[in-house]
C-alpha cells in the first residue's frame, strides 16, 4: 500500500535495502559511447529529519571489486591500480557533511567521496520519490540522484589515446543513485 506521509512522519533512522537500490555510473567510452556499470555490494545509512531536513545524514560504503559493467576483463581491468586499485583501496565511501532543501521534492546532499585515498567535495541532487509500506511492514523511502565527477580529481588518471584524437576513456563520470531506504524501528 503506497502513502504519502508528512515528511515528519519520515523522521528516523533508516539502512539502504541493497536488493532494491542501485549505485552505478556512467561514462564515456572511446568518444563515441557509453559505458555503464554498477557497484553490487555496499552498504549504508542515513537519519532522515523530515522536520528539519538540514539535520539528516547519509553515508555509504561500496565494496570497490563489486563493481560490474557486464564485460569481466574491462572489470578486472577496473580493479587495477590503473583505475581503482582495489588491492590497496577497497572502499568507496561518502558521507555527508550537510543537507539543503531545493524544494518540497528536491535535496542538495553535499559531502565527502573517497576514492583511492583522495577525498573531495561533491553535491549530489537527489529528488525525493515518495514513501510506501511494503508488504511485510517496513516503512520505505525512495529516493533518485546523480552527480557528474572528475575522475582525474580522484586519482584515476589512466588513458589511451585513439589514433584519430581523443582518448579512450572520458574523464567526466556520473554516478547515479536509485535509493530503496527501510526504516529502523
Amino acid at each position: 500500500m503506497t502513502t504519502t506521509p508528512a515528511l515528519a512522519e519520515l523522521t528516523g533512522d533508516y539502512v539502504l535495502d541493497p536488493a532494491h537500490t542501485r549505485i552505478g555510473f556512467v561514462a564515456r567510452h572511446a568518444m563515441v559511447t557509453k559505458v555503464r556499470g554498477a557497484f553490487h555490494q555496499f552498504e549504508g545509512t542515513a537519519r532522515l529529519d523530515g522536520a528539519d531536513p538540514t539535520r539528516s545524514t547519509a553515508q555509504v560504503v561500496i565494496k570497490a571489486e563489486s563493481i560490474d559493467t557486464g564485460v569481466e576483463q574491462r572489470d578486472q581491468h577496473l580493479r587495477t591500480n590503473d583505475f581503482l586499485d582495489v588491492p590497496n583501496f577497497p572502499d568507496i565511501t561518502f558521507r555527508s557533511t550537510s543537507v539543503e532543501p531545493v524544494s518540497d521534492t528536491e535535496y542538495r546532499v553535499i559531502g565527502d567521496l573517497t576514492v583511492k585515498d583522495t577525498t573531495r567535495p561533491v553535491t549530489i541532487d537527489f529528488e525525493y520519490a515518495g514513501s510506501a509500506v511494503d508488504p511485510f511492514g517496513n516503512r520505505r523511502v525512495g529516493l533518485e540522484g546523480s552527480v557528474t565527477i572528475s575522475r582525474k580529481d580522484f586519482g584515476v588518471t589512466w588513458n589511451a589515446a585513439l589514433e584519430g584524437g581523443g582518448v579512450l576513456v572520458g574523464d567526466k563520470v556520473v554516478l547515479e543513485f536509485d535509493i530503496s531506504a527501510i526504516k529502523q524501528d
